[in-house]
């Protein structure tokens, strides 16, 4: 398996009633790196955050599809995986290529993936898997499950660390830049939600454009990205720049 974690694959637009995907980011080398390893009859399968939400599940595959195409990514077929076809999950990831998880509610989409034992499915999986936002969160062995939502920073029973699909070992905060200064239920989201978590369990942080790469036993991080332990921050890597982990 090559797997990709990302915030988002690339620039993403919301005109007041839909979104809108753009092509794959060129920063940090992603869209060269993944056309390197594309397949040439690349059968794409999507893996939904919210099984129920169809109609988005709907126009992020059209998007994402037309994204893929304008990145040099060619698509022989597609589909989207969600409440209206899950008992079919097994045969659509072996006929797939390119799986991509999409991003989302990181404890709905952490609850469809238990529901369909992704994590089995995807054990001897051999192909792409592009991890968007929640969908890279929950790809990994130990979920940071950042409170997102109205309530849930300060719901006891809200789950923060939560079983991932365990196809890496790393526990991901995405869109590290919206971040700074963002307050949800009269907390700021760094100082006052995720420092602390930080010393039940460390975690990475990247922002959009920034991505890791896992494969043949090595994890790279390319571009921008921090860690956090123990209530402090330290930034690891800069834009431009490449590190093992």
């Amino acid at each position: 398996m090559t797997l990709f974690l990302t915030s988002k694959t690339g620039p993403s637009y919301f005109n007041g009633e839909r979104w809108t995907v753009a092509p794959f980011y060129e920063e940090n080398g992603f869209r060269a790196a993944v056309q390197a390893r594309w397949p040439e009859e690349a059968r794409v399968l999507l893996i939904a955050s919210d099984p129920d939400g169809t109609e988005i599940n709907d126009e992020m595959l059209a998007s994402t599809v037309q994204a893929m195409e304008e990145s040099g990514l060619p698509v022989a077929e597609a589909a989207m995986l969600d409440r209206r076809n899950q008992d079919e999950a097994a045969a659509f990831i072996r006929e797939s290529g390119v799986i991509q998880l999409c991003g989302g509610h990181v404890p709905t989409q952490n609850e469809f993936f238990r529901e369909i034992g992704l994590a089995d499915l995807l054990r001897d999986f051999d192909g792409i898997v592009i991890g968007i936002s929640a969908g890279s969160m929950n790809s990994g062995k130990l979920v940071y499950a950042q409170p997102e939502e109205e309530g849930e920073a300060l719901d006891p029973d809200y789950p923060r660390y939560m079983e991932g699909l365990g196809l890496a070992d790393i526990t991901l905060l995405p869109h590290f830049q919206e971040l700074p200064g963002t307050v949800l239920d009269g907390l700021d989201v760094i100082t006052e939600i995720s420092l602390p978590d930080s010393f039940l369990h460390p975690f990475f942080a990247i922002p959009d454009g920034s991505y890791f790469l896992v494969e043949d036993g090595r994890a790279m991080l390319f571009g921008e990205g921090y860690w956090f332990e123990n209530g402090e921050i330290e930034r690891i890597c800069e834009d431009g720049e490449t590190i093992e982990i």
